[in-house]
Parts: structure tokens; sequence; C-alpha cells
């Protein structure tokens, strides 16, 4: 098996640096364009980007006109980004070169489709930004890498996608967020909270609720601070008071005093021998040590073990009960 095809490959940083800060403004080129034209939802859920069998996708985006749709798909075993249409039209912009082509080669194919939209071209949440047309210093891209990125969030996206099923509450789909080029899984607890004091529209939108969120972060330096390689992450909004002295699993968690979360560092997740454990307990013990902190409801909150074994071992062809067979098609016929 080649390093590509492990389930969780190598992503030393200083190996893929490049490359991951022109992808990085290659997501933010199409997720601005969702952005522009998708209705807004709360926290900003009706822009990010999600994982997809080849890569990672926008979902249907409405056409400005609003009587059709498109969407925009990376894919990474071939390195091209796809836009196709609800009637069959589509494009095909080949990945690699700088930041300024790419950008040019999307509006062009949008206007093609004869979708019309205009976006900011600051990038958002890096530091020394560039506006995308402008751009010639992001122009590396390794698909070897690029490849390996996508391998890790999909392995990811898996493990989060199962503990974000543990949880009957409010909680975000896994989505991946383009700004800050991390993927992620919300949970609240149902109650507001304060915004932080002086900040922007967005952040203000974003963090207007109690909650607890885990992802994952290729790592390097960021607008909230710096670590050395990719790792797992986890806080709770608003910070309680004694959370970052709280235990949690691992035993190779620790609490990262410049951004306010704990980490899990992936390299130490690939070699714990079982590494959908490790994400696993790191999850559910951040989260709770949050949670409790906070007050929230827990037990009201939490799938109950016997809810989510008779939910898997259903069987398809019992008859469905009367609840359910007002909201879904007679299997049985009229």
């Amino acid at each position: 098996m080649s390093a590509t095809q492990e389930p969780w490959p190598s992503l030393r940083l200083d190996a893929w640096q490049d490359t991951y800060q022109t992808l990085h403004m290659y997501t933010q080129v199409v997720g601005k364009v969702r952005l522009k034209l998708s209705p807004m939802i709360n926290q900003w859920w009706q822009t990010p980007l999600y994982l997809a069998a080849r890569g990672l996708s926008t979902s249907p985006i409405p056409y400005p006109s609003g009587d059709r749709t498109f969407d925009m798909r990376f894919d990474f075993l071939d390195h091209r980004l796809l836009i196709e249409t609800c009637d069959g039209e589509a494009r095909s912009i080949a990945l690699g070169g700088a930041v300024k082509d790419f950008y040019r080669e999307v509006m062009d194919a949008l206007r093609g489709l004869g979708v019309e939209v205009r976006i900011w071209t600051m990038p958002v949440e890096v530091l020394d930004p560039i506006p995308f047309e402008q751009d010639v210093r992001h122009a590396t891209y390794d698909p070897v890498y690029a490849h390996r990125f996508w391998q890790v969030l999909r392995q990811a996206d898996v493990v989060l996608k199962e503990f974000r099923g543990r949880f009957t509450g409010k909680s975000s789909p896994v989505h991946f967020f383009w700004g800050s080029f991390d993927l992620a899984v919300t949970r609240f607890s149902g109650r507001p909270a304060p915004p932080p004091e002086g900040t922007d529209l967005i952040t203000r939108l974003g963090y207007n609720a109690e909650l607890s969120s885990v992802g994952f972060w290729p790592g390097g330096r960021g607008i909230q601070g710096e670590i050395s390689g990719a790792a797992f992450y986890s806080y709770s909004y608003p910070a309680p008071s004694g959370f970052r002295d709280q235990p949690v699993r691992p035993d190779k968690a620790f609490y990262h005093d410049e951004l306010g979360e704990f980490l899990l560092m992936y390299d130490d997740v690939r070699g714990s021998g079982d590494p959908r454990s490790a994400i696993l307990d790191f999850a559910q013990s951040t989260y709770e040590a949050g949670a409790r902190l906070q007050g929230w409801p827990m037990a009201e909150l939490d799938l109950r073990q016997e809810e989510a074994t008779a939910a898997t071992s259903q069987n398809p062809a019992a008859p469905p009960s009367e609840l359910a067979a007002s909201k879904a098609p007679n299997p049985q016929g009229t």
C-alpha cells in the first residue's frame, strides 16, 4: 500500500506548506461564490464545503435568477474543479498554477454557464492577504499532498459524523470552512450567549449561542495562533472558568493557551493504533468538560445507546409505525 493510500497518511506541514496555501485560496474563491449566491442560514451554515466521494463540494447553489442550480466540486483524484448545472452543462478547470489564473478561469467558466456573480476578492482569515486577481505568490500545487489532505478529511469526516450522531440537540453538519480551512462539527446547548465584544458581523452571528466545537485543522500560522502540525481541536464558547484544567482523553491531548483550545496532534492520532477511538475519546471528553461547566442538560441531549442500537438494527422490511407512515410514502402501496 502506497503512502497516499494509507487510511491516515503522513501530512507533515513542512512537506506541503506551499500547496496548502494555494489550495486554501482555491477553496476561498469557490466558497465566496457559494456565500454570495446562497440564502443566509444561522451560524453561516450556507457557506461551508462538504466532503464528497472524490473531494469537496459546495452542494447545489441557486442561480441569481433563482430558477436553476449548479454546484462546484473539487476532484482530488483527477485534480480538477468541476462546475455542473441542473440542465446538464458543465465546465472543468485543472488545479494547479497561480491563484490569479484560477480565479479568472472560475469566473470565466461561471459566465459561460450563465452565472453572473461578483465576489469580494480579498481572502479572509489569513495573514497578509492578496486579492485573488493579483495573487501570483500562491502557485504551487502538489497533487500527491492535495490527495493526502483530502484523504485525512475523508477519514475525519466519517468519525466526526459518528460523534455528531450521539447528540440529539441542535448540531451543525460536519462541514469544511474555507476561511479557517478546517473541518468541524458544533453542538449547541440551546441557550443564547453574548457575542465577543468589539467583533465583526461574521463573528457576532457565528458566536451568539453556547456551543461546543470539535474539528481538524492542518496547522500552521493562523490569525489566532500557530501550531507546528496538523491537529484535532476542541473548544467551548463562551469558555467556562476552569475549562483548561479539565481532564480529557487521550493522554496526549493538551490545552493550547494561545488558541484557547484543547488539541490532539494528528501524528499522535496516526500512531495511536486506533485513530477512530482516539478521535472519539478526544471529542467526547472535551465536550463533556465544557458542557458540565456550562450546565448543559447533558442527559437530555445525549442519544441513548438503546436508541442508537435499535435504529441501526431496524429491519427495513418491517411495517412502519403510524407516525412514520404519516411522514413518508407508504411502502405497502395504496
